[in-house]
Parts: structure tokens; C-alpha cells; sequence
């Protein structure tokens, strides 16, 4: 019989110690799982929290021009509920020679205007959406102007269904009425060029308001004129020749002064800054700035009132008269704006006419 040995005090000791390590150890695996998990676990939730914020995109909308397609401007960070007339507010912002009311955006070249309360979203394929400006103010300005230009040539040609034949081959025209066409198409066509090359419109004007009012009053005094005019039993001026020529001469200054002013209004002044401020220039005809505020305004009077003596028709005389009264109103609003806006400004200057109105 084999007798079992005692186990030693050493080797009790390594037994306890081998026990010991083995659920220390498994201890720090069960801290080490519990510890991976979580991490696993708050990855998880940030993914969720990223695959949410993902979901909230922005638009970038790139404008192009209409005519040239080339790019204006990007109006970027535009939340998915915003509509086209934020876009029209940020467009204004970017670029503020044109005022949201004249604005006018396409999805498609030459398609619809869109309306200001679409969504960005509804019309968005993609992240990136690309419109199509038009400057709607200036589409309503050659509206109104391009129509008198247009009628008065057709009252001028005496075509058969406005006058009887007979008696317009018979009737002799005056050279007055060649002179009155003359002048009339070409304050009108002048009046088109600075629209499109000239002039740079008021941001607070909203000309879609005023289309159907300022096309029926221009159209339908061409109308009225043109048929006076070129009407065959139409009676020359009482002082004939020098009546005419005098008249004639005085138009063309002032269709020349009007130009001019305008000219100066629309660009830099000598000093470098916008002519918000009006300043006479070397050029004679700015001259008037020395004593009116809104020369343009009495340059395109004294253009009227010449084009009246020299047709001596009644129309021509009305419709100076209403086109005086309305622009006494313009200049003398302007220039109220002008004495308050500037403290340098001369307050002994008239708004239109000098040392009178």
C-alpha cells in the first residue's frame, strides 16, 4: 500500500494562486465584453443619428440668363421647404440690381415661369437644381414702348380698314406729317435702346403691377394721335414753316438732353460713385442739373410739348398735359428724397421746372 503523500504548505499556496488568476482573468474578459458591446452599441446609434441628419439635405440652385445661359449666380443652403419666392429674396441679396417682383425663374429654357409658392423640393431631381432667369421689368418696358413705336407706323401706312382709299390717294400729305413720324418713332425707339442698354430700374418699382395700365395708356394715346395725324383731311400747323422747324429743333434738344441725363443717372459720376447723388457733368446738357432735381423729367416735357405745337393736334395736347401732371408728382417725390437723404443737397433747386415747380 502506497501511502498518499500530504500536500505541502508551498504547494497549497500555488494552488491558491493558480485560482485566483484564473477568475481574475475571467473577470477582466466578462469587464472586456461588457465594455466591447457598448461600444458597439453607441456606433450603432451614431450611425442612426447620421443616417437622420443625411436625410436633411440642402439645394444648391444654380441661375442662368435666359438669353445668354450663362451662369449669374448659386444660391446655396436652401432647405427642402423653402418655396421660389425665398429663392427670389436670396437671388435679390446676391444680386440687387433686380428686385424679386422683377424676377421671373424657368424649370425649362423658353417653358412657364414658375410660381412663387413652389416647393423647391416638388421640382428638384437632384441636389443641384438649375433655373432660368428673365428680367421681367424689362420685358414689360419694351412691351409698353415697342406697341406705340408699332401702331403709329400702321396709322402712318393709311391702310385701307382705318381710312377710305379714295381719299387718302387723293389728299396731298403734309411734310409735317413725315416730320411728325420721324420724331414720334424716334423718342420711342430711343426709349427701347436705353431700356435695354441704358437704364438700370428701380428696385422699388414693380412693373408687373403696372403692365395692363401703362400699356392701355401709351397704346391707346398712339392711337388717338396717330389717327389725327395721318388722318388725310389733317390741317397743318397755323404758322406753317417756322412754326414746324422751330418746333422740330427744340424736340431734338430735348430728346438729346434726355438721353444724356439718363446716361448719368444709370452709370458712375466723375467722382467714382453711383449718381444717386446728381451731379452736372462737362456735357452741356446736364447743365440742368444745376437748378432741377429730375431734368430727365423736364427734358421729356419740353419733348412733348414741341411735338404738340408742332402737330397742333388736340390728342398730343392732352396727353402732355397728363404725362406733365404724373411726372410733377415723380420729380416732386424724388426730390424729397433728395433733401432728406442728403444734408450737402441745395434746397433752392426746383424738382422739374426751375425757380416754378
Amino acid at each position: 500500500m502506497f501511502k498518499r503523500n500530504k500536500p505541502s504548505a508551498t504547494d497549497r499556496k500555488r494552488e491558491l494562486f493558480a485560482q485566483g488568476a484564473t477568475q481574475s482573468l475571467l473577470k477582466n474578459d466578462m469587464k472586456n465584453f461588457h465594455s466591447l458591446s457598448q461600444l458597439v452599441l453607441s456606433t450603432g446609434g451614431l450611425r442612426k443619428t447620421a443616417s437622420k441628419h443625411s436625410k436633411t439635405t440642402h439645394f444648391e440652385i444654380e441661375i442662368l440668363d435666359a438669353q445668354t445661359r450663362k451662369q449669374i449666380c448659386i444660391v446655396d443652403k436652401v432647405s427642402p421647404t423653402s418655396t421660389l419666392r425665398d429663392v427670389k429674396h436670396k437671388f435679390h441679396k446676391a444680386c440687387p440690381q433686380w428686385c424679386p417682383s422683377r424676377i421671373g425663374l424657368q424649370l425649362e429654357h423658353g417653358g412657364p415661369f414658375l410660381k412663387d409658392y413652389v416647393n423647391i423640393q416638388s421640382i428638384a431631381a437632384s441636389s443641384i437644381v438649375t433655373l432660368y432667369f428673365t428680367d421681367l421689368g424689362q420685358q414689360v418696358f419694351l412691351a409698353e414702348y415697342t406697341g406705340p413705336l408699332l401702331i403709329y407706323l400702321i396709322f402712318y401706312m393709311r391702310l385701307t380698314y382705318i381710312y377710305d382709299a379714295k381719299e387718302s390717294s387723293r389728299r396731298f400729305r403734309h411734310p409735317v406729317v413725315h416730320l411728325a413720324c420721324f420724331c414720334h418713332c424716334l423718342h420711342y425707339a430711343r426709349y427701347l435702346l436705353e431700356t435695354l442698354f441704358v437704364h438700370k430700374l428701380s428696385e422699388e418699382h414693380t412693373p408687373l403691377k403696372n403692365l395692363i395700365k401703362g400699356c392701355a395708356f401709351y397704346w391707346g394715346f398712339t392711337c388717338w394721335i396717330a389717327y389725327y395725324i395721318n388722318h388725310p383731311r389733317y390741317t397743318p400747323p397755323s404758322f406753317g414753316n417756322r412754326q414746324i422747324t422751330v418746333s422740330v429743333l427744340n424736340f431734338l434738344i430735348c430728346e438729346a438732353g434726355n438721353h444724356f441725363i439718363n446716361v448719368v443717372l444709370a452709370h458712375p459720376n466723375h467722382t467714382g460713385n453711383n449718381a444717386c447723388f446728381p451731379s452736372p457733368t462737362y456735357n452741356p446738357f446736364t447743365w440742368l442739373f444745376m437748378f432741377v432735381s429730375c431734368p430727365n423729367y423736364t427734358y421729356e416735357i419740353g419733348s412733348w410739348i414741341s411735338f404738340t405745337i408742332m402737330t397742333q393736334t388736340l390728342p398730343v395736347g392732352i396727353f402732355a398735359l397728363l404725362l406733365s401732371i404724373q411726372m410733377s408728382l415723380w420729380a416732386q417725390k424724388k426730390h424729397k428724397i433728395y433733401l432728406k437723404k442728403f444734408d450737402s443737397y441745395v434746397y433752392r433747386k426746383s424738382a422739374m421746372i426751375p425757380f416754378i415747380l
